[in-house]
């Protein structure tokens, strides 16, 4: 068994490598903004949502009524965290994305990755999104976490 771990980890060092090398062929995009921690929008006007990740939902409206008795008031500070976190990433960079499928509201599902690092990756290390179990399938990464 003493011989075989050797072996064992070069096979896992040129996966490695072999997963960085296929990175490089991936496309390039820009984006112009970035709604909230997984939704940007690419120069290209193309909406892109970032795979196997959830980040915290911007809250735009009560959902019942404020009245002057008792108004609500949204703390929508995690999900400007996360919008900011996934903006310092993603704005002014070149992309690379691996287009993975489309979602009911024609939202592009891709992993992103910026000097060889997986954004969505980068955004639950970070504290700004947490792995979606129903859909860490898609990426290697989440699966192993």
């Amino acid at each position: 068994m003493g011989n075989l771990l050797p072996f064992f980890v070069f096979l896992l060092s040129l996966q490695v490598v072999a997963a960085k090398a296929s990175d490089q062929n991936l496309p390039l995009v820009r984006f112009q903004g970035c709604y909230d921690g997984d939704t940007c929008t690419t120069t290209d006007a193309e909406k892109v949502r970032l795979a196997c990740i959830d980040a915290p939902e911007l809250k735009k409206r009560p959902r019942f009524r404020a009245t002057k008795m008792s108004p609500i008031a949204y703390d929508n500070t995690s999900s400007e965290r996360s919008a900011d976190g996934l903006r310092a990433l993603v704005l002014g960079r070149l992309v690379r994305i691996r287009r993975i499928t489309t979602d009911r509201y024609g939202r592009t599902i891709a992993e992103l990755f910026v000097d060889n690092r997986n954004v969505g990756q980068q955004q639950v290390i970070n504290g700004h999104a947490v792995i979606s179990q129903r859909y860490a399938s898609q990426c290697a990464w989440a699966t192993r976490s």
